[in-house]
């Protein structure tokens, strides 16, 4: 059975939010994470052979003329497919990170048999006291170390990877559970914060 702390955490920069409209990704940051511990990292800038506005260059520090030399998005995403092979994914905010990796595999032909899950949605229910369940404030609110800058897609997942951790911690100590299925969090996102506790409570 796969366990929550061996998966594959990612975040991608992109020209906007939707690939239904034609956005593309500019950047992909992962970290792999076996048994608790980084294993691996990916991080790969790529040309999504279109200009990207002011807006987005403002907001990822990512401009055109660090894309213009970058490889095109098939190439980069057949080396991330290899990259993600098997494992369970994970992505803050989740629905726009999928909607994107589904897009871009699509179009090189390749696809993933991992399942995905959201550490937005894990958080709104195990860190109910928290702010907001931005990643930021999530870092800030759980006493991550933080040398970076938001908004670049390695630095994202390597913050997302340890807010994960750290809720993952929280359930096992408060919950006196060894480990934690994968399935048990993808069901814990599917829970009102109400009824996690009666979920956590009850878990054989």
């Amino acid at each position: 059975m796969a366990n929550a702390d061996t998966v594959v955490i990612l975040d991608f920069e992109t020209t906007g939010l939707s690939p239904d409209r034609g956005d593309r990704a500019i950047e992909i940051g992962a970290v792999l994470i076996e048994d608790g511990q980084v294993k691996g990292r990916f991080q790969e800038l790529m040309n999504p052979g279109q200009r990207i506005s002011g807006f987005i260059e403002n907001f990822t520090g990512i401009n055109n003329a660090m894309l213009k030399d970058a490889p095109p998005c098939e190439e980069v995403m057949h080396r991330f497919a290899d990259f993600i092979a098997d494992y369970n994914l994970v992505a803050h905010n989740a629905s726009f990170d999928k909607r994107f990796l589904d897009a871009e595999l699509q179009r090189i032909s390749r696809s993933y048999s991992g399942k995905f899950t959201c550490s937005m949605l894990l958080a709104r229910r195990i860190f109910q006291s928290a702010p907001n369940h931005k990643l930021a404030t999530l870092v800030e609110y759980t006493n991550t170390a933080s040398e970076g800058t938001f908004h670049r897609a390695l630095y994202d997942a390597e913050m997302t990877a340890k807010v994960w951790l750290a809720m993952l911690e929280d359930i096992q100590q408060g919950y006196n559970l060894h480990s934690i299925p994968f399935k048990l969090v993808q069901k814990i996102t599917k829970t009102p914060a109400k009824s996690v506790h009666r979920l956590l409570s009850n878990w054989k």
